[in-house]
């Protein structure tokens, strides 16, 4: 078990090993991922996880989803319930849920359409599926599932494969605004990793919502990881683009009463967030906030900084109801 754990740990990562192809891993690229951090959560996981006592993992932000895949593949969960606010996000994971071989079908004409073009020429593809995915923003139905689902889901897979830095976001209109990101040999479809994907998400609960959307799932049989858009560093910082409704300071405060909750019903959660006091010494927001349980701080990269020598390590925090 431990070097499954290892194997995965690196697949997640993007570090190609040799059992890769035997996990599945995220599909979509995500800035503020939680991969760097695997090996800080691992240990610090309840032991009911380990031995079965906790059978149902939920996640109220699962963005790329790197700790979902971690635990669904390790863990003998008997089923877990993912959410989020980012409706294009979860229109994705239904699509790879429900109609993944139509998907690689589309993904793939893309992909060779692109690998015919030269530099230019892949540049005016880029913008002009990014176009075509922001005209239709305000006329689309997300609520209908259909055909037009999984064009957009398409659409959104080969963008975040071929734009700048492989981020997600979204301006003020919830429009995707990232730019072409030049690579020259993208892998814009990898069919073995989204049937496996797909075949993970069989006993999964998809749920587009405010984290309080799956508080009806959560019992003493729950684990909860809570990886919310995380408070600014600083005022030039902030990157909570993932949703065009972003997430203010309020927010965090509603996410510490919905943390109460989840430990009043019995449930084990863990959450994670910037740490204020990387800036500001003085700053005991989420200290003050989550006084009453186990806070403890960890080494991390920051990677999303316009200015590279301020990219590097930092702490962050991992808050948690339980001892281990």
């Amino acid at each position: 078990m431990k070097e499954d754990r290892k194997q995965l740990m690196q697949s997640i990562r993007g570090r190609r090993t040799k059992g890769d192809d035997e996990y599945a891993r995220p599909f979509f690229k995500w800035a503020g991922g939680k991969s760097q951090l695997l090996y800080e959560f691992d240990p610090r996981f309840p032991v009911e996880l380990q031995n079965g006592k906790l059978t149902r993992y939920i996640e109220p932000f699962v963005g790329g989803g790197a700790v979902f895949f971690y635990i669904a593949q390790l863990f003998p969960i008997k089923e877990a319930i993912i959410c989020d606010i980012n409706d294009e996000l979860i229109l994705t994971w239904q699509v790879i849920k429900k109609d993944v071989h139509p998907l690689i079908e589309r993904l793939q004409i893309l992909q060779n359409r692109y690998d015919t073009c030269d530099s230019s020429e892949q540049s005016d593809m880029f913008y002009e599926i990014r176009n075509a995915l922001n005209n239709e923003k305000q006329s689309f139905d997300y609520s209908q599932y259909g055909e037009a689902t999984i064009n957009r889901a398409t659409q959104l897979l080969f963008l975040n494969k071929t734009c700048f830095n492989g981020l997600f976001r979204l301006n003020s209109k919830g429009e995707f605004n990232v730019p072409f990101g030049k690579y020259k040999n993208p892998s814009i479809v990898n069919e073995k990793n989204l049937l496996m994907v797909s075949n993970l998400l069989t006993n999964t609960t998809i749920i587009h919502g405010d984290f309080r959307s799956c508080i009806d799932y959560i019992d003493t049989r729950s684990f909860v990881y809570i990886d919310p858009p995380y408070r600014p560093l600083n005022k030039t910082s902030s990157f909570t683009g993932y949703s065009k409704e972003g997430f203010s300071e309020q927010d965090q405060l509603r996410l510490c009463d919905f943390f109460e909750t989840v430990d009043k019903v019995g449930a084990k959660v863990m959450l994670s967030n910037s740490d204020p006091r990387n800036e500001d010494p003085e700053d005991h927001f989420f200290d003050d906030l989550y006084q009453n349980y186990l806070i403890e701080r960890v080494q991390a990269k920051r990677f999303i900084n316009s200015v590279g020598e301020k990219r590097g390590s930092i702490n962050e925090l991992i808050i948690r109801n339980y001892q281990s």
